[in-house]
């Protein structure tokens, strides 16, 4: 094993570590006046308790794929039940993913329209700093699954096809719940937002997003389930499956040219590493001048 493997799981400890002081700046951020408070916090209750059903509905459908899996993995020179282990995980990370982005955003929100009052440029920074928590904890879960399973499978003995056969498993344990996350956030805000849009302006004359319409709250609990939570395990997905995909790829490439190494295996796990690395320094590039 290439000692520079062990340093991608560190990377994505980074990031999640970079997530955290960002997350801790939006706290302390100013959440503005007590109404903003008070309604920003019933948007917060409501995305809680939708995720937190939805998730307990998740759990059983993750059990039960886990178990089919591990039985339909059971024979075979490059299978092994324990890919129920890395469907389990896959899954798990995702959902954390959009749970923890969702957290910080329904912090965020507020605290960006309260710094917009009066500096364009303080807002922008909250914002910026909440969409930075759910890229980094994105990345930094995915990596550290996907590396953490490639390490731990190579000492066991197994041939390359094996390890990545059973890593795939995470990839799929994402899939299945971005699919349920964006599909059900997405029909829960839609619904939602016209719901409001119809009983509030056309019937009750309200105005846009009045926080006199109850269903404003509705909507706006949609958004976070849908466009940020569920957005954030769609973006898990991808990010882990692309990763995985490269990895197949460049175990195919070893098998063409012949004994090369592990290098075109490890490698979409480097430049990953390296990804992180550049982003977190990105970040302190991003900046607006007052009336820009």
């Amino acid at each position: 094993m290439d000692p520079l493997v062990y340093g991608v799981p560190a990377a994505g400890l980074v990031a999640l570590i970079f997530a955290f002081v960002k997350s801790s700046s939006v706290n302390k951020a100013d959440a503005g006046t007590e109404e903003m408070k008070t309604i920003a916090g019933r948007i917060a209750d409501g995305a809680r308790a939708f995720l937190v059903a939805e998730y307990k509905v998740l759990a059983y459908f993750v059990v039960a794929v886990a178990i089919l899996l591990a039985v339909a993995n059971s024979s075979g020179d490059n299978q092994s039940p324990i890919i129920a282990v890395a469907f389990v995980l896959g899954a798990v990370f995702s959902a954390a993913a959009g749970w923890f982005g969702m957290m910080v955003a329904t912090k965020a929100n507020v605290r960006t329209t309260a710094a917009a009052r009066t500096s364009m440029p303080d807002a922008l920074k909250v914002a910026f700093d909440g969409g930075t928590v759910m890229g980094m904890t994105v990345v930094g879960l995915a990596l550290i699954g996907v590396s953490g399973l490639f390490i731990v499978f190579s000492g066991m003995d197994w041939g390359m096809s094996k390890v990545l056969n059973v890593i795939a498993g995470f990839s799929m344990g994402a899939s299945s719940i971005a699919l349920f996350a964006r599909v059900g956030g997405g029909i829960y805000t839609k619904a939602a937002d016209v719901g409001a849009d119809l009983v509030g302006k056309v019937e009750a004359g309200l105005p846009e997003d009045s926080p006199y319409n109850p269903a404003v709250i509705a909507d706006n609990v949609g958004d976070n389930v849908g466009d940020v939570a569920g957005m954030g395990a769609d973006l898990f997905e991808s990010y882990a499956g692309a990763i995985i995909g490269t990895m197949v790829l460049g175990l195919g490439f070893t098998a063409v040219q012949g004994e090369v190494g592990l290098g075109p295996v490890i490698l979409p796990l480097m430049i990953a590493a390296g990804g992180i690395i550049c982003s977190i320094i990105g970040t302190f590039f991003v900046s607006a001048k007052e009336g820009a």
